[in-house]
């Protein structure tokens, strides 16, 4: 029986910046040289804060701790493309987009170390608190879009999650409604390859997770996460379609976790040693750096007073993130409903 064709897509690929540093001259109007030392600078404060945070979680002075190692540029890069007045909804793992936007890192590190005032955003700032639970807050920023829309406002969410939460049915319901109603949102997800011990390949059967975003009526696009360029550009144009009231797209950003899964995790009994030596050759610092000494922007030196100067970032926001007295255990009950219930009460009297 002859069938007729009703509709068909491709997925598109993003790669501006090869592992060997090899530009795509034609993709690469546009990026300036403040632009490039801001790629750079925020992806080494992100990367010094990750370190000094595995460093303080095996001393104890804080809790579980999820690295971002490996995945810098897919964080930096898509949060440099944001305007003061769009919206992020982070996962627990954008400590890069965090420390990329501003977010005071004392603030962040009071988080890890188990003090929930640590997420009272800064006023101006249009962050939601970190989602730890896998995809729930896909969903809110498909509201927060929609809303936006509806305001007519020149503005947008930018949403984050991995490739674990696309197969949540927080996910699919987010998308769902954001291709209905066009929401201003963009949705950015790091297929690190691993959710925790769960493989890419036992998450969907689709060859990519970008296009998924065809069957809810939008664009979908993959992009070498490791590119920073690349992230930088897809999430830029991305924004600016839903600003324009295009409607949402799905950023693939393929990349990888180069650390385990949090550090209550232990990636080598599941992960074979040779494929994260094989990824480590296209870490997102390295082909930054090839690219910085081509158009002559980069040094040893130079690279020595950023190093310097993050870790002097990073280290005064640990002493002021330690000198502050922890919270009080009665905030649990204060500040989970507006009105104690009376078990609450009684609880708040036994405290």
């Amino acid at each position: 029986m002859p069938y007729r064709v009703i509709d068909s897509f491709e997925v598109r690929y993003l790669q501006i910046v090869d592992e060997a540093g090899n530009l795509d001259e034609s993709l690469f109007d546009g990026f300036s040289e403040w632009l490039v030392r801001s790629f750079f600078e925020r992806l080494v404060l992100s990367r010094t804060f990750n370190s000094r945070c595995l460093s303080l979680q095996r001393e104890g002075r804080i809790g579980t701790y999820p690295s971002i190692y490996g995945q810098e540029a897919s964080q930096v890069g898509s949060a440099l493309a944001l305007d003061a007045k769009d919206w992020v909804f982070p996962t627990f793992r954008e400590s890069g987009v965090l420390a990329a936007l501003g977010y005071p890192m004392e603030l962040l590190l009071r988080y890890w170390m188990g003090d929930e005032r640590g997420m009272k955003i800064p006023h101006g700032m249009n962050i939601v608190p970190m989602s730890i639970p896998v995809g729930t807050h896909i969903p809110h920023a498909t509201g927060c879009g929609w809303a936006m829309r509806l305001e007519g406002a020149r503005a947008a969410a930018l949403c984050y999650f991995g490739d674990g939460g696309s197969s949540r049915g927080d996910f699919h319901e987010g998308l769902n409604m954001a291709g209905v109603f066009k929401a201003n949102t963009v949705f950015l997800c790091q297929n690190n390859q691993w959710a925790i011990s769960v493989p890419r390949t036992r998450q969907t059967a689709s060859r990519t997770i970008a296009q998924k975003a065809f069957s809810y009526g939008f664009e979908g696009i993959q992009v070498d996460g490791n590119d920073i360029f690349a992230v930088y550009r897809a999430t830029l144009d991305a924004l600016n379609r839903a600003k324009r009231g295009e409607g949402p797209t799905l950023i693939e950003c393929f990349t990888y976790r180069l650390d385990d899964h949090t550090t209550a995790d232990d990636a080598s009994r599941y992960r074979d040693p040779g494929e994260v030596e094989e990824w480590k050759k296209r870490e997102p610092l390295l082909r930054l750096r090839l690219v910085m000494q081509r158009m002559g922007l980069w040094t040893e030196d130079y690279e020595k007073e950023v190093v310097k100067h993050s870790e002097e970032v990073v280290d005064s926001a640990i002493e002021k993130a330690e000198a502050v007295s922890p919270p009080e255990p009665s905030d649990i009950l204060i500040y989970t409903s507006h009105t104690p219930s009376g078990r609450q009460r009684r609880e708040l009297k036994e405290l």
